[in-house]
């Protein structure tokens, strides 16, 4: 099936952190009650049709900052040659010096690097060498299996954040201004123009929406890393309620179409 084309209504809900009552969080409920899940491997054609196995591993990972980087760095050094197919081309030239993971993007902002025109910590679909036993994706998802911890603690920020999006907005009160924590979609039009030139992007497509979860669910661990777990566990109830509702309007209305609730197209369109 095609992409759901973008700027549809959603469904929106804010509330005060518990933790934090200065926090105010904004949040996409039509997002995170939606089905999506990633299919990497399973259907995903990747964001460039060139690389189908590559997912949204193309152009390598942006850092967040210095820290993002840092901690990157320092989950490499426990990777081995046996589940990385890129390990001897990171070790580093000289004795005790940095593991060559990172460069400058063409926006100056630091990165991953490219290795064969995808992200060096990508294994390549079809990869063989003597006393490989890796894998191919992202050779730090697969450290996190390895080492039974969730792989927000192995990858970069932006891998383990999305599809979920967090970004800031400032509220004007009077004379007083707060920031808004907003919690959404990753959606293509988030990317700016570089978004336009994906061949294929997975938070629109049907093909993607066919989890046995919604998102607040899926993603709940990473919900929480952006959160902390008061903020989250206000949102799940939300959630929840959310849910309650749409299917007790399903079922009263012999599910006819009624613009009660901004149900994400693709979610929709998956279910038919």
């Amino acid at each position: 099936m095609p992409e759901v084309n973008p700027n549809f209504a959603r469904d929106w809900v804010e509330f005060n952190d518990p933790a934090k009552p200065e926090e105010l969080y904004k949040c996409d409920l039509t997002w995170l009650t939606s089905f999506w899940t990633c299919i990497y491997g399973n259907g995903c054609c990747g964001v460039d049709a060139d690389k189908p196995n590559d997912g949204c591993c193309s152009d390598g990972a942006y850092y967040s900052d210095e820290a993002d980087e840092a901690r990157t760095l320092e989950v490499a050094k426990r990777l081995t040659p046996e589940m990385w197919q890129f390990f001897d081309e990171a070790q580093p030239k000289k004795a005790n010096g940095k593991l060559k993971i990172s460069e400058v993007g063409l926006d100056k902002d630091r990165k991953t690097r490219k290795v064969e025109d995808s992200c060096i910590f990508l294994n390549r679909k079809g990869y063989e060498a003597p006393g490989f036993t890796g894998s191919f994706g992202c050779v730090l998802h697969h450290l996190a299996e390895k080492e039974n911890v969730h792989f927000v603690e192995t990858k970069p920020d932006v891998c383990w954040q999305l599809p979920i999006r967090r970004s800031f907005e400032v509220r004007e009160f009077g004379e007083q201004e707060i920031t808004v924590n907003v919690i959404g979609e990753y959606e293509r039009l988030a990317w700016g123009d570089g978004g336009a030139d994906f061949d294929w992007y997975c938070t629109a497509n049907t093909e993607a929406h066919v989890g046995r979860e919604p998102v607040y669910i899926s993603n709940k661990v990473e919900l929480m890393t952006l959160m902390g777990e008061p903020a989250y566990q206000v949102l799940a109830q939300h959630c929840e309620n959310r849910m309650t509702a749409i299917a007790l309007a399903n079922k009263e209305m012999k599910k006819r179409s009624l613009p009660l609730f901004a149900i994400h197209p693709a979610t929709t369109a998956a279910a038919r």
